[in-house]
Formats: C-alpha cells, structure tokens, sequence
C-alpha cells in the first residue's frame, strides 16, 4: 500500500476515547524516570490529518508538496504519503526514503538550488524529472546529468522587511529568466514552469501579488521561446496558523484565477513545511544539572534589573541542546517556550533563569532569559511545537542520544482518514490500540525512530 512502510521499525499507538496528548506525556515521563531520563518527542499525526483538511478546505486545488528536510521521520512521511501529499527533496537521501513509500516520480520534486551531480544522476535513474534552477551554471549541470529533467525556474521575491537582516537568498532575476531560456534551448532542456518562495516571517502578503505578476511574465516569456510550461510552485513560508492560510489565500486566488485559470492547464502546487508538523511535535527534556549564576551575566545588556538582590538566579542543564533538537537556535529564534511538567503552586515564587544544553559549549544556550520556579535535577521540561527542522539529522556530540519518539493518533483521528477514504485498505500492522488506564511503556508500547 503506498504510504506504509513494509518494515516500519516504529508503532502508532491509537488512543482510547479521553486519552489525551497530555496522558501521553505523563506515562511516558513516568517510564523514563525509572527506565533512565531520556529526553523524548511525542507526535500526535492526528494533528497531520487535520491540517491536510485544513488545506483542502481553505487552498484547494492547489496540490501541497511537503519539504522532506522539515521533518523526516518515518511517521510523518508515511502519514503524508498515505495523505496523498507530494514531497520536495532536496537530496538524494531524502528523494530515497520518499521512494522507499512507494510514492510515484511524478509526485517529487527536486528543490536544492545547489545541486551535486551524482544528486541529480541519481534523481535521472530515478524517474524523477522535475526540479528547480536559478543559474546557468545549474542549468548546464543538469543538461549533462538528467537530459530528461523538467525545470521549474525558481524567481526571487523582495521579502525582506525593515527588521529583518538581509539573508543570502536563491532564485533569479526576470531578467536573467530570458537568458536561462536561450542556453535551455540551446541545450535542448525542458522548462515546464516557475517557482517562487515568500518567507514565513513576511508581513506583507503584497508579496505574494508581485510574486505571481512575476511568474505570469515568465510564462509569457516562454511562449516566446516554445516553452509549454504546465506548473506553478507558489513555495512554503505557511507558518500553520488557520488565518494566516486563509489570508494568503484571499490575496492569492484572485490573481491566480485571472493568470492562472483552470482552462490554462497551470497545476499550482506550494511547499507546506512547518505548517504540517511544527504543532504536531511535543519535546520533553530533563534537567540534568543546576547551578545559581549571577545576575547581570544572565540578562541582556540594556535590559532594566528590577530584582531582589537575594533572590537567587539559576542556570539549568538539560539533555538536548543545539547540537540536538534546538539546533534551528543558531539561526533564529526559538519558536516555543518551556513548560515545567510537575505541578507547582500559582503562588510559588519564579526565578530568573537560563537553559543549556548538555556539550557545556557556549553556543549551547536554548533560553537566555526566562522565569521558572525552582527546578531540581531530574524535573522535566516540555517544548511544544517542536515538529518543524528539530527531527533530521543530529550531531552525536559528546555521546549525545538522539531523542525517542513515540507516534500516536486519536481514534477519531483515524476514522477521518478512514471515512476519507485514504486508509481503509492501509495495514494496521504500524498501530496498537492504548486505553487510556495503562501505563506506556517504550519497549512494549511504541517503538521508536531513533
């Protein structure tokens, strides 16, 4: 069945009627803190069938293609898969475990703007014609390699805001499209569309307005040339959040029923990422070591002290860092805050305190600032939304262990998929029935994608 692994080394645990994510979690600290503290993941891929809905209620018929390299564990892969959702690889690696699903060429895209040759020798063996460029220099190197490759001309988009820093961006210039098309042509490559990315972090939905005016003119260009292009890739930047779709939505589909109509033959797709499984994804850590710290080395420079001279102030270690899931840390801000799992008093005095990971490298601060009540060795912390860029592939640094993860699914969840029609010929072999009573246990209960 394509969606499902035939030797899946992991398990969905489908959850009794007032079980909840929170159950989960406690069962799971539970057998961690007598089995050995292990930091862990819980998914709930319900949230995964829920969102797909979301997006064919508010986006269709634009097709989502999922960025493999958002969150590549087997569960989500396969769930997507069986979901009927696309998948953009941006290596061989990823464009291998897509295969291994069972997913047909024509629903895989190739997307790294800096491709390796044997990379896209490999996508050439594979079938898998469609994947982006943004230079000649790419363009020759796929002409060599992958004759039969069909290519989506990635544009640039001015996403960048007065706040923001000026990042190192990929995608060509409506200018250089015209020059991209002459050594097409000369070299004998198909050009079939065009694709362009608006960031997540861009406030101005105008993009979007000047993004498709661009791609419109690239089509247009095209016919110049006897291109017969049939694609739009609109890209990712969907942050997950309802209203944001649905604002995306209002802007783009005026213009893309004016420039892009159905009668045209255009397939619009876009590269949902964390809108799938950021949400979906729940971290738990435990504090391994503690420390009080001084005050003024904890806080910004320029932020105002207003504390206590006596009140203590705490630096906490934890077993996951930035050379584990916090990795996205050392790039941009963490999307998340801490949550102590053991109950504590409304009234109970908080402290300013920090969190690091467990190198004891100076890069290794997941929180700088935060207010916690006192914490002890063993206590545990939980991140949510922790699904999107934390579950690829992770540093071993200093015999670090790569998380658990335990997958689970509502039953009502799985009816969804089911009255869909998506599931009801998928194996359950990859579930197992947990009422909500027992204890989980990670031998017995789930297995993991470690």
């Amino acid at each position: 069945m394509k969606g499902f692994l035939e030797d899946a080394n992991y398990s969905i645990g489908l959850l009794d009627e007032g079980a909840t994510l929170a159950d989960v979690i406690d069962n799971c600290i539970y057998e961690h803190t007598h089995a050995g503290k292990r930091a862990f993941y819980v998914g709930d891929l319900g949230k995964l069938v829920k969102k797909n809905i979301q997006w064919q209620n508010v986006m269709a018929p634009i097709k989502p293609f999922y960025p493999v390299r958002c969150n590549s564990t087997p569960g989500v892969l396969e769930i997507l898969g069986t979901l009927g959702v696309g998948f953009a690889c941006s290596s061989k690696s990823e464009m291998a475990l897509v295969q291994d699903l069972g997913i047909s060429p024509e629903n895989i895209i190739y997307t790294n703007p800096c491709k390796q040759a044997s990379q896209i020798k490999y996508a050439a063996k594979a079938g898998i014609n469609i994947m982006t460029c943004d230079s000649d220099t790419e363009l020759k190197k796929i002409a060599r390699n992958h004759p039969n490759a069909k290519l989506l001309l990635h544009i640039a988009t001015e996403d960048i805001t007065a706040d923001e820093e000026v990042n190192m961006k990929f995608g060509t210039t409506l200018k250089n499209c015209r020059h991209l098309m002459e050594c097409a042509k000369e070299l004998g490559v198909q050009i079939v569309g065009v694709k362009f990315h608006v960031s997540g972090s861009c406030k101005e939905l105008q993009t979007y307005i000047h993004a498709i005016s661009d791609a419109r003119c690239v089509f247009d260009m095209a016919e110049e040339f006897g291109f017969k292009m049939n694609m739009l890739d609109i890209g990712g930047g969907f942050t997950g959040s309802e209203l944001q779709l649905e604002e995306v939505n209002h802007v783009i589909r005026p213009l893309l029923d004016v420039y892009f109509p159905k009668e045209s033959g255009v397939e619009v797709i876009a590269e949902p990422g964390c809108y799938y499984v950021s949400s979906a994804f729940t971290l738990a850590v435990n504090v391994i070591a503690k420390k009080s710290v001084e005050y003024d080395k904890l806080i910004p420079s320029g932020v105002e002290q207003t504390r206590n001279d006596d009140e203590p102030v705490f630096a906490y270690y934890i077993n996951d860092g930035v050379y584990g899931s916090f990795a996205s840390k050392l790039s941009e801000k963490l999307n998340t805050i801490p949550e102590v799992h053991k109950k504590y008093k409304e009234d109970e005095p908080l402290f300013a305190s920090s969190l690091w990971g467990p190198s004891c490298d100076e890069l290794d601060q997941i929180v700088e600032n935060c207010l916690l009540p006192e914490l002890s060795v063993g206590d545990w912390l939980i991140f949510d939304n922790m699904g999107s860029g934390t579950l690829g592939e992770q540093s071993t640094f200093n015999d670090y262990q790569r998380p658990l993860i335990y997958y689970m699914m509502s039953f009502s969840d799985w009816d969804e998929m089911q009255d869909a029609g998506i599931a009801a010929d998928t194996s359950m072999k990859n579930f197992f029935f947990v009422p909500s009573c027992i204890q989980l246990s990670p031998e017995d209960r789930f297995s993991t994608a470690a």
